[in-house]
């Protein structure tokens, strides 16, 4: 979850037409309440609606994407919450024992459409997509995380999220890209995926460097056309299927009941060469186990005599 100070990150690239107001860095404010319990009894003495109580000390936030629970009596990671916690999703007892096929289609690596396989409902349009999504999602007592993380400050907290539908599209996503991204392709997508998301986490969303990586994300994703069908269970999300008219899977030449176009007899020579290293890493450690002392560099000897030489006097 975004914390202000990150947030007003990312507002201050525009910081002549917006205004940040956080009080929680008002030396005033900061004054007059000490702590999540002096803002508790203040909202309470005021008629202000808020969710937090002094019974149930913690905060939420909560958007399209997902709700967070942080802070207060969650500040301890040992802490086992109990369902009272959650507000989104289903607990796995609670979830339906039937599951629910859906198939979602994307286009450039984005979800276009989505269909309940059981009744027929379909959703498109991004809004109305996720909102299902995030329905079904809940139902089936998906997205829970708990977890400790590194906030930008240099410390660590704990926070429990609830992200639903974005936790269904993810699984979608990544299975579509099995078959439709190049694997080298994917593995610098891998790469870049963590640091796009240290971006997002810190608030540098209008940075350069995310331009940068955005630019390579969104060239990555032209050819992910198709749809996944996706098995949503007791918190899970399983793709179990998937069609694309840009897929990279040859039939013929993954097949092991066929003859196609690949000849199994390249690999010999791929093995060998492949196998090169191998062996020589492991006779050299045959040597080293069999007592032989570790190669030493030319002249590091001498220095280890004179050293110890000048050691003893």
């Amino acid at each position: 979850m975004l914390s202000i100070s990150t947030q007003s990150v990312a507002a201050s690239w525009s910081r002549r037409t917006i205004r940040v107001v956080s009080p929680w860095k008002d030396s005033g404010f900061l004054a007059r309440f000490k702590g999540r319990d002096d803002m508790i009894s203040y909202a309470k003495a005021h008629s202000i609606p808020v969710k937090a109580t002094l019974g149930k000390p913690y905060s939420e936030d909560e958007n399209l994407l997902h709700i967070s629970h942080e802070a207060g009596i969650l500040e301890d990671p040992a802490y086992a919450p109990d369902e009272s916690i959650y507000s989104w999703t289903r607990s796995l007892r609670e979830a339906p024992d039937d599951p629910a096929d859906i198939e979602i289609a994307f286009e450039d690596g984005v979800p276009v459409k989505v269909r309940n396989l059981g009744d027929g409902t379909e959703r498109t349009g991004a809004l109305a997509l996720f909102l299902y999504l995030n329905e079904l999602g809940s139902l089936h007592g998906i997205g829970r995380v708990d977890m400790v993380e590194n906030r930008f400050v240099g410390i660590k907290s704990r926070g429990i999220y609830e992200t639903p539908g974005g936790t269904i599209l993810h699984a979608a996503h990544r299975d579509i890209e099995g078959v439709a991204m190049d694997r080298e392709v994917m593995r610098l997508r891998d790469m870049l995926s963590a640091k796009l998301s240290e971006i997002i986490y810190n608030g540098f969303w209008f940075s350069p460097e995310m331009e940068f990586i955005m630019a390579a994300i969104d060239k990555s994703q032209e050819a992910i056309d198709g749809w996944v069908r996706v098995r949503l269970h007791k918190g899970n999300a399983m793709p179990y299927a998937r069609g694309s008219p840009s897929s990279l899977y040859d039939h013929d030449l993954s097949s092991m009941h066929i003859a196609g176009g690949f000849d199994q007899t390249d690999s010999i020579g791929f093995i060998r060469i492949n196998a090169i290293r191998l062996m020589a890493h492991h006779a050299i450690m045959e040597k080293y186990r069999n007592g032989k002392k570790r190669p030493v560099a030319k002249g590091s000897t001498a220095k280890k005599t004179a050293i110890a030489g000048a050691v003893s006097e």
